[in-house]
């Protein structure tokens, strides 16, 4: 199953340089956020997390997706590459073993940010080393679901004039 938010409908349109939309991509089993471990994961569902981005964002385009297939995420990174002004992206437990992911956002020149709900350092060793790192321009890790507004807020500061301020005059 894969989710495209509510923004799936819009996937085919071309937009102006100046309006390139921010790409949240979301990895497997992140579709069961709200039921699946709630006590390591919280309760807020995808769609509430969703709805949160779109509000952090106001204006800016988003495209906000879920698969639980890495062939899709990386089909999406391709997408990106030719359509987004940025990539945020929770991999999930492809952040782990996804050379080929690695490869994908390697051909992206845009800023990316890898996200994680729980802090994976505090995890188990396996959860420890991440490939996506290795290409991202920052790792946001361990703020619950709240990370995702924290990212697209930062992310906004990346595309509009380079910095990753969160609307604070002394960042």
């Amino acid at each position: 199953m894969q989710y495209n938010g509510t923004a799936g409908r819009l996937c085919g349109r071309r937009r102006s340089s100046a309006m390139k939309p921010l790409y949240i991509l979301n990895g497997p089993n992140l579709n069961r956020l709200g039921r699946r471990e709630p006590e390591i994961y919280g309760r807020a569902t995808l769609v509430e997390i969703e709805a949160e981005c779109r509000r952090a964002a106001g204006e800016q385009p988003l495209e906000f997706r879920q698969t639980n297939s890495e062939q899709q995420l990386i089909d999406w990174i391709h997408e990106a590459s030719d359509e987004g002004a940025g990539i945020i992206i929770n991999p999930a437990g492809y952040s782990f073993t996804s050379i080929a992911m690695l490869d994908a956002l390697k051909m992206f020149t845009g800023p990316i940010i890898e996200l994680h709900i729980t802090n994976i350092h505090r995890r188990e060793d396996h959860y420890h080393h991440s490939y996506i790192s290795k290409i991202a321009t920052a790792v946001i890790a361990g703020l619950g679901p709240g990370g995702y507004v924290v990212a697209v807020q930062a992310m906004m500061g990346m595309v509009r004039d380079g910095t990753m301020q969160l609307g604070h005059d002394w960042a």
